[in-house]
């Protein structure tokens, strides 16, 4: 088949995508929402996507909104619509938020609110602003998605206990791939997830590893995970990997969860039954 835009290989993945199965953790940046209108990157729009989509075998994905988009969810909201019921996203708001506006996002679809706080530099929220966004989105059944390093999960371990709404941590907590689980940040996420409070993605191995592919480091990491909280857990591509210059292989991202679950029941698990019900998928 012919190759997707921003993944390397044109190969299916050798373990097939069970029906319903998610992937929970994706971009989609279309130049057409821009401001001008024009400009920005090619190759990543939903259209992009759905062939990425057809390769892989997932039929349902969240949409999680991509800097370059701000705090506007135009795009966010059509690739939603686009994907006709199986598709939600996560947003990116600041407190001033009206809640006549949360209402309609909420009917659009959006399910959560992401902090990308891994690089303070760039970032679009603060983490000051956290809680009060929590405050607001509890009633609606919404979560907070958290990109925080190791070390910034553990400072944040107190505000993290008193959060009305779920927590879910992206790409496996970025724990240090040199020390993986044993940092003290993975037990702060353990038991939140086991008192029922939080979720983790199963996604960026490129991002969790200092050894490169096959990423045996992130291996261990999310290992760790299932062995420990497999039924709060689920798996993303993290296409179109924006922060990448040498673009992975999406199918062999996908067959890499069959290796971290370590059996077909766990990993439908993660692609099928756990995001069904963080997300609301009927």
């Amino acid at each position: 088949m012919t190759g997707v835009p921003h993944s390397a290989g044109t190969a299916r993945p050798s373990t097939a995508a069970p029906a319903g199965a998610c992937d929970a953790h994706c971009h989609i940046v279309d130049p057409r929402f821009s401001p001008s209108g024009t400009g920005g990157p090619a190759g990543m729009a939903i259209e992009d996507y759905q062939q990425l989509q057809r390769r892989i075998g997932t039929t349902r994905a969240v949409f999680v909104q991509a800097k370059s988009h701000g705090t506007d969810h135009a795009c966010l909201l059509d690739a939603i619509r686009r994907l006709d019921g199986n598709a939600r996203g996560i947003g990116v708001l600041h407190p001033s938020i009206t809640d006549s506006e949360l209402k309609r996002l909420d009917a659009g679809g959006i399910r959560g609110l992401r902090f990308s706080l891994w690089k303070p530099a760039d970032a679009i929220v603060t983490v000051d602003m956290i809680e009060p966004l929590a405050k607001r989105i509890a009633d609606l059944g919404w979560h907070v998605q958290l990109h925080l390093s190791g070390d910034q999960i553990v400072e944040a371990a107190a505000l993290l206990a008193r959060l009305p709404c779920p927590i879910v941590f992206d790409h496996m907590g970025r724990l240090p791939p040199d020390r993986g689980p044993d940092h003290p940040a993975f037990a702060v996420i353990v038991d939140l997830v086991r008192k029922g409070r939080a979720w983790v993605k199963l996604a960026g191995a490129y991002l969790n590893t200092g050894q490169g592919p096959p990423y045996g480091d992130a291996t261990r990491i999310a290992r760790a995970y299932v062995a420990q909280v497999p039924e709060r857990l689920v798996w993303g591509s993290d296409w179109p990997h924006v922060t990448e210059t040498h673009k992975p292989d999406d199918a062999e991202l996908f067959d890499l969860l069959a290796v971290w679950a370590g059996s077909d029941r766990v990993r439908d698990l993660i692609l099928i039954e756990n995001p069904a019900e963080l997300y609301g998928f009927r």
